[in-house]
């Protein structure tokens, strides 16, 4: 229980995750580094990545004396693809949608779980099933205000959107309520013209704001 725990609490201390989608392996790593050096802790290496285990692995290897970085794997549809992940070094596993099979898993080795949901139905189940943060996705389906309809009914739950969080609204999700923020797109975006630092500009910005909104 411990080890889950203090990964929730490293993920959640600096309340950003970068989801990392790459054309490449160096790519990815680049993307993570320069995230990194912003001062996102949270490092989500997508299994649409070509070799996502590989990168999972160099950058655990790369990471592992520093203690407040965290490295998961993301796009995780079944147990198989989580077992590979957990083996390569992935702390946290998040997915697209639930799924029972993966959750029972990541429990066994204590790897927080965090599945898609969309509705209030999908939060339950994931719930009763020993999730700790639920990722709302799409959140760009919903935006900000939903958090607080959810919340309404289902105060326990931590919810973390990705999809649709951008610099202009990442802080209104952490005031209406989420523990954390995914960040793709609008932060990974640079890595296709080669400019590294200003991705690591962007995840700046978000860890800023993200502390403001706290605040």
């Amino acid at each position: 229980m411990m080890k889950k725990l203090t990964i929730l609490s490293k993920l959640t201390d600096c309340g950003v995750v970068a989801v990392v989608r790459a054309d490449s392996k160096e790519e990815a790593v680049k993307i993570s580094e320069a995230c990194v050096e912003g001062g996102i802790k949270g490092i989500e290496v997508t299994f649409t990545v070509q070799g996502a285990d590989e990168v999972i692995k160099e950058l655990a290897s790369l990471y592992k004396d520093n203690d407040d970085v965290v490295i998961g794997a993301g796009t995780v549809l079944d147990a198989v693809t989580a077992r590979i992940a957990i083996l390569a070094g992935a702390e946290f596993v998040v997915s697209p949608a639930f799924d029972a099979e993966t959750a029972k898993l990541c429990n066994l080795y204590s790897v927080p779980y965090m599945p898609g949901c969309m509705t209030i139905t999908e939060m339950k189940q994931a719930l009763e099933a020993g999730v700790d943060i639920v990722k709302l996705f799409p959140g760009n389906a919903f935006g900000p205000d939903f958090v607080k309809s959810v919340k309404a009914p289902l105060p326990q739950v931590n919810i973390m959107p990705t999809g649709g969080v951008d610099l202009n609204n990442v802080e209104q999700w952490i005031k209406n309520g989420c523990v954390a923020v995914g960040v793709g797109g609008s932060l990974v975006a640079p890595a296709k013209t080669g400019e590294y630092e200003k991705i690591t500009e962007y995840a700046k910005q978000y860890v800023a704001k993200v502390r403001a909104a706290r605040e």
